[in-house]
């Protein structure tokens, strides 16, 4: 069964608002997911369309079915994001650009996905399944070196050079291929112990590997550089982050976009600060806590 917070879009009313879906044109939403953003746009602009993008196939077949009502108003693709300025498409029309960098609940309640390490399974890990490489590839064939990188730079995790050490010296005896092979080897070498307000340190090793796996931050300014100067003036880019590292490379590449120092301003920014959730909308879906949006428009 899908969990019912996969029905729930992060920052929904905010994204509609300052992408001013109103606007009758074309929505790009560049990571799908599920289709809850598109589906309220579709559902309240009668005048828009979507062309809709994702690198999971089985979360991209479900947005089929989700968006059925609306079948003659979108056109969905089984792609990356960072390939959509090469695809043949009408960038004049474009009006809106959403990118939702967030995991939906359907991939992190999933555990044979192996994205959470609350959920007993493979260490999976891709967001695309025609992707050879599995975060237990990368634990059990990588260097010590490489592993301690990615957990230090990716999830920005204090003991990743000791926790990279013993996974190096334990997959010698015993591969390791599940989460909770993982997240016993993290919890002993970060001494764990429950306390509120602390963040468990698989979280961090969890996304480091994600990251690695999926190559998430891999192109991700040149794809804003491309797609504001392929799109008309008043298009609105709205970026949906969940980490720092996501939201640090965001904030850099509009603020040089926005920037006269370069041949010209591309963009103003319309959030001089990150929209974060309210209160009520992180009790109503937990999983928002962190979500952090960013909007700009095409000058």
């Amino acid at each position: 069964m899908m969990s019912q917070q996969a029905h729930i879009p992060v920052l929904l009313e905010e994204v509609l608002s300052l992408l001013d879906t109103q606007r009758e044109g074309v929505y790009l939403d560049c990571t799908i997911g599920l289709g809850g953003h598109s589906s309220e746009i579709l559902r309240r602009s009668k005048n828009a369309q979507v062309i809709g993008f994702d690198i999971d196939e089985k979360a991209l077949m479900k947005t089929k079915e989700n968006l059925k009502p609306f079948a003659d108003r979108v056109t969905l693709y089984h792609s990356d994001f960072r390939y959509i300025p090469e695809l043949k498409i009408d960038f004049s029309s474009i009006r809106g650009i959403l990118l939702d960098l967030g995991l939906s609940s359907f991939q992190l309640d999933d555990a044979q996905r192996g994205f959470s390490y609350q959920k007993k399974g493979p260490l999976d890990m891709r967001m695309d399944l025609r992707n050879k490489t599995t975060a237990a590839k990368i634990i059990n064939k990588s260097s010590e070196n490489k592993l301690a990188q990615i957990f230090r730079e990716y999830g920005e995790l204090r003991q990743a050079k000791i926790l990279a050490k013993e996974i190096y010296s334990r997959r010698k005896k015993e591969e390791i291929n599940t989460t909770s092979q993982l997240l016993k080897i993290t919890e002993e070498i970060c001494r764990w112990r429950p306390q509120k307000g602390k963040t468990h340190p698989a979280a961090r090793v969890f996304q480091a590997l994600r990251i690695e796996v999926n190559q998430e931050l891999k192109d991700l300014d040149a794809f804003l550089e491309k797609i504001v100067k392929l799109t008309p003036k008043n298009t609105r880019t709205a970026v949906i982050s969940f980490h720092s590292l996501e939201d640090r490379i965001i904030k850099q590449t509009m603020k040089k976009l926005a920037s006269s120092k370069q041949e010209r301003p591309f963009i103003t920014i319309l959030t001089k600060k990150p929209v974060t959730p309210a209160k009520k909308e992180i009790e109503a879906n937990f999983r928002a806590r962190s979500a952090k949006l960013r909007v700009s428009r095409n000058i």
